[in-house]
């Protein structure tokens, strides 16, 4: 997989929000489930998950659109209304930026996929690893490593 130069900075479709990101992400992911594919607008969502301390919000103020907790919040341009990132409630240690916000999308090749249950039929990805729903928590250590050795 190619190693891009950091940091990797990025806009939603207006160019109001800038983001950057200044390490790799620790996976990827297609998310297949109805809320993502109605945020998106698309078959499923891509995102990197980006060590909290490597993501930066460089311009702008995104604003909550879409899910406004209380498990998770979404982010979006307050102009463009592009949806840019999520933070998860408990889980701190990571942001889920949207990989195709970046100049270089490098990482939006989902590594895993989920809530295949909901997926819809014609609907494919290369992802090397596919969950009807989430990956159980004990799995996530082997795929970060695998995820990491894979880069």
């Amino acid at each position: 997989m190619e190693r891009p130069d950091y940091p990797l900075a990025g806009t939603c479709r207006c160019g109001a929000v800038a983001i950057e990101i200044s390490a790799d992400p620790i996976m990827t992911a297609a998310c297949h489930c109805r809320g993502c594919q109605q945020m998106a607008a698309s078959a499923f969502s891509l995102t990197a998950m980006v060590p909290s301390p490597a993501f930066r919000v460089t311009k702008g103020e995104p604003v909550k659109g879409g899910i406004k907790g209380p498990e998770l919040d979404h982010y979006c341009c307050p102009d463009c209304h592009s949806w840019m990132f999520t933070r998860i409630k408990g889980m701190d240690a990571f942001v889920n930026v949207r990989p195709t916000m970046f100049d270089n999308p490098v990482w939006s090749r989902p590594f895993i996929e989920t809530m295949t249950a909901e997926k819809l039929d014609w609907a494919t990805t290369p992802a090397r690893h596919s969950y009807t729903g989430f990956p159980p928590v004990e799995d996530y250590p082997k795929l970060m490593a695998e995820f990491a050795d894979a880069r």
